[in-house]
């Protein structure tokens, strides 16, 4: 299977899935997402496997959300919006081993939520943990306002949407957006030492403990699905365009002008 996006490897049945985008920030286009669908599956049933890891490339970003260069209303994959962005949430949680995310610095806005929905979360001190959508005329209508609700509670969470502030990696660990945070020198084996524990773990008493834990949110798939559909419709609006042309121009954006 060959990828041009990502990396994948084993290490002592720790599947490492990296997005190597690191000239990007790890930010993800329609391609990217495929990419990390495939291995997902692939490690998920693969027999050999125990555990998995979801990184990202470099120093600086576990990942930055959608690619902005892609997003012009439309991005540019398959999906409800160019991006299939239900398939990789619910492949994550469906996948039947444990999915850990490695934080090394940015994780904003999609890249948040990839964080969230992970079953662990290991970040180093350089972690940088927060939300842009309402900054940028987006939002995700699915696991990464309503999920995070469940893993934050219901104000952070709201908190973390509508002021779009960022969290340190020791603040992350507080709210419980993170499991553990540690030296940025000793991210890497930390992430590894908690794979290989979980490879000593029963594969089949860890699959149906994350369907269990997954039971009472899956529901959310669906509000995800049409929630797509009315995030597309917002995309096609001047208010929407107004974050990214925002960011093209170095400005503050103006949305109250464009809204009706």
């Amino acid at each position: 299977m060959n990828f041009e996006d990502i990396l994948y490897e084993v290490k002592n049945s720790v599947a490492w899935i990296t997005i190597n985008r690191p000239e990007k920030m790890n930010a993800f286009r329609g391609q990217t997402c495929d990419e990390i669908i495939k291995a997902m599956n692939r490690a998920g049933y693969d027999r050999e496997v125990g555990a998995i890891v979801l990184t990202g490339a470099g120093e600086k970003a576990f990942c930055t959300g959608g690619d902005q260069s892609a997003h012009d209303g439309n991005y540019d994959g398959r999906g409800t919006i160019g991006l299939p962005m239900e398939e990789l949430h619910n492949c994550i949680r469906d996948v039947p081993k444990p999915v850990i995310a490695r934080v090394q610095g940015y994780a904003i806005g999609g890249g948040n939520v990839l964080a969230t929905i992970c079953d662990l979360t290991i970040c180093s001190e350089k972690a940088i943990f927060g939300q842009v959508g309402p900054k940028m005329g987006s939002v995700d209508p699915g696991y990464g306002t309503a999920f995070l609700a469940r893993v934050v509670g219901e104000k952070k969470a709201r908190e973390i949407w509508y002021m779009c502030r960022r969290y340190s990696g020791p603040e992350a660990v507080e709210i419980g957006l993170a499991n553990k945070c540690v030296p940025a020198e000793q991210l890497d084996a930390e992430v590894q030492a908690w794979g290989e524990e979980l490879c000593q773990r029963s594969p089949t008493a860890l699959a149906i403990a994350k369907r269990s834990f997954n039971m009472d949110t899956a529901h959310q798939a669906g509000i995800a699905g049409m929630g797509m559909y009315a995030l597309k419709l917002y995309y096609d609006t001047e208010e929407s365009r107004e974050g990214v042309n925002a960011l093209k121009e170095k400005r503050q954006p103006e949305f109250r002008k464009y809204f009706k």
